[in-house]
């Protein structure tokens, strides 16, 4: 394979890789794939997903999430109680010195109520998480069909899940 071919092809498959995997940094904290499944246009709520890798010695907490696409948004988890699945709101997130927290289909989520329009496949929005060590971060949250490789595939909300 000529050079050119090489050059050709990184050119073209640079971009896709880039597509793929975005991460960000904030303090000691770093966030892997923001990502949400793409919903019908009708549907009143959404959910966002992602990873957090605390490096420090220190733990922190995840305090709130806000994005100018929603009304609202909220941090959920979805529990197991007396063999019936639930979700509720919680306050704030630990993130434990050394240690991650997945933010994923049937466990920690961000709930987006009071969506402006449901985002499409390949479009990203941006979101803001607020911890209490690390500060402030923005990070892109790309909407997918699917949800990525090494995700779980969960339920997602009933419409009818949330009425608030």
């Amino acid at each position: 394979m000529t050079l050119k071919k090489t050059l050709l092809g990184l050119t073209i498959l640079l971009p896709t890789l880039l597509a793929q995997a975005h991460e960000y940094e904030v303090g000691q904290l770093h966030i892997d794939h923001p990502w949400s499944r793409e919903m019908p246009p009708v549907a009143p709520t959404a959910a966002a997903y992602f990873v957090v890798h605390n490096k420090g010695s220190e733990a922190d907490r995840l305090l709130s999430v806000s994005t100018p696409v929603a009304g609202k948004a909220e941090l959920h988890q979805h529990l197991h109680e007396s063999g019936v699945m639930k979700m509720q709101q919680v306050q704030d997130v630990a993130i434990p010195a050394g240690g991650e927290v997945k933010f994923e289909p049937m466990g920690y989520h961000v709930m987006l109520f009071n969506l402006k329009q449901q985002a499409k496949d390949g479009e990203r929005f941006p979101m803001t998480l607020n911890f209490e060590k690390a500060g402030s971060v923005e990070v892109q949250v790309a909407v997918q069909k699917e949800a990525p490789a090494g995700h779980e595939q969960g339920m997602e909300h009933d419409d009818g899940a949330h009425k608030h």
